[in-house]
């Protein structure tokens, strides 16, 4: 973007309206690079034993879970509350979340949250220091924002028996995604031209990428570095099966967003909790005019410069459909059909005009999920202002985006907001500017 509107000015004045975006544009861009290097120095990482938070903790914590729901479940088995969510980026994840947020909110559980921004200091390696107020010792029960993994680390929060789980999409649907919601932010795309810059990109990736330039990671295998490997390593490097086995052993389930129903059914059983408990409304989805459509060409190329994390998503797909086998296919039929009974039930309550609307329609704020830079492509919801008062709360639980419910939860989020209010304003203005040239 920089290139580009160095172009459109060159040879012109530089009055004092562009000498003003120029400036705006300088600030954005330390605004980016100090969003993505900060990091808390204070605490060294330590492997000792009082890092470590005891089972005993963990056990204890689980007398918050009072509802007659969790405890008629009991009856059969023990409701889980320690959990570890590795949220990958554009998988759903924060549909999960939102589930993993109303469930600790509603049993008192103790999060584990990062100190003035919505993730742990991404794409920084996970640290315990990144927890806002951690002490060595510190016990928590569910540890689910956004980070580089770091199992070593994130092992110290939590007690012996917490249940790690993440979410994998395909990695050329998320490839798509990704570069759609982050190239603005990954100065390696702002010189592709023409407007269909994902086709371009595919067809010449090397001569739009270089390993080491800034935000890259957001381009090639996510998910590879999501978990903290290596994401420049070609499909046949003997350590991408290495590190994929090396993964494995730390997640007790993997959910697959093209099954996301069948995926929630298995996380019920796993964590052994109600449906009314993984009811959801989709969220973070994104207009579908926003979405390119790739040819059958295109992608097979993503796949191929994606190849880790093809890989990757065969391995826990297979393994998913291993699940579903020992569930039961019949089983799992007749549950997802009561989810989506249910979920349909509280769309007819909750939700304004049936479904999701663009984000300049969206009435109240509280409901208005954050956007890429530069644009409003993410859909949200309007909450019925009429209804019964005993649906009002889940309701606006169920439609709240992430950074709200972080501020909710009382995550001081000071640097995202900052971050969010310069982006917005930049290009804002940068429209502004572009529609008066254009008139």
């Amino acid at each position: 973007m920089w290139y580009k509107m160095m172009s459109d000015i060159r040879g012109k004045k530089c009055t004092p309206l562009t000498r003003r975006l120029i400036l705006w544009l300088l600030l954005i861009n330390i605004m980016l690079v100090l969003y993505s290097l900060t990091n808390p120095t204070d605490l060294n990482r330590r492997d000792s034993e009082e890092d470590t938070c005891p089972l005993r903790m963990g056990k204890l914590s689980k007398r918050n879970v009072t509802s007659k729901s969790m405890q008629s479940q009991s009856e059969r088995c023990s409701p889980k509350v320690n959990i570890m969510f590795m949220k990958t980026h554009k998988t759903a994840s924060s549909t999960v979340l939102n589930i993993l947020f109303r469930f600790g909110d509603k049993h008192r559980l103790k999060f584990a949250f990062p100190d003035g921004r919505n993730d742990f200091f991404y794409p920084s390696p996970f640290l315990c220091s990144q927890v806002k107020d951690y002490r060595p010792g510190d016990c928590f029960n569910i540890v689910c924002n956004h980070m580089r993994f770091n199992h070593q680390e994130v092992a110290k929060l939590l007690p012996p028996d917490a249940v790690y789980i993440t979410i994998l999409r395909d990695p050329v649907d998320l490839f798509e995604s990704s570069f759609h919601y982050y190239h603005r932010a990954v100065p390696l795309t702002w010189r592709i031209n023409g407007d269909n810059k994902l086709a371009e990109f595919l067809n010449n990736p090397r001569t739009y990428y270089s390993p080491d330039a800034f935000n890259a990671f957001y381009l090639r295998n996510l998910l590879f570095f999501d978990f903290g490997f290596e994401n420049n390593l070609d499909a046949d490097d003997p350590r991408v099966i290495r590190d994929i086995h090396h993964l494995s052993r730390h997640l007790d389930l993997v959910l697959i967003a093209e099954y996301f129903e069948e995926s929630l059914i298995l996380l019920k059983d796993k964590l052994c909790w109600t449906m009314e408990d993984i009811m959801y409304f989709k969220l973070n989805a994104r207009k579908s005019s926003s979405v390119s459509k790739l040819s059958t060409e295109l992608r097979a190329k993503a796949l191929s410069w994606n190849g880790a994390d093809w890989k990757l998503y065969q391995h826990f797909n297979t393994t998913f459909w291993a699940k579903v086998e020992v569930f039961g296919k019949e089983r799992m039929r007749q549950e997802v059909k009561e989810l989506r009974r249910r979920n349909a039930e509280m769309k007819a309550i909750c939700i304004e005009d049936g479904g999701a609307v663009e984000a300049q329609k969206i009435q109240d704020r509280r409901f208005l999920p954050w956007q890429p830079v530069g644009e409003s492509s993410i859909l949200g919801y309007n909450m019925k202002k009429h209804m019964d008062l005993k649906f009002r709360t889940i309701c606006e639980k169920m439609l709240t985006p992430e950074i709200q419910y972080l501020s909710d939860l009382g995550v001081s989020l000071w640097l995202t907001r900052l971050w969010g209010w310069l982006k917005d304003s930049v290009f804002y203005s940068v429209t502004w500017i572009r529609t008066l040239q254009l008139n």
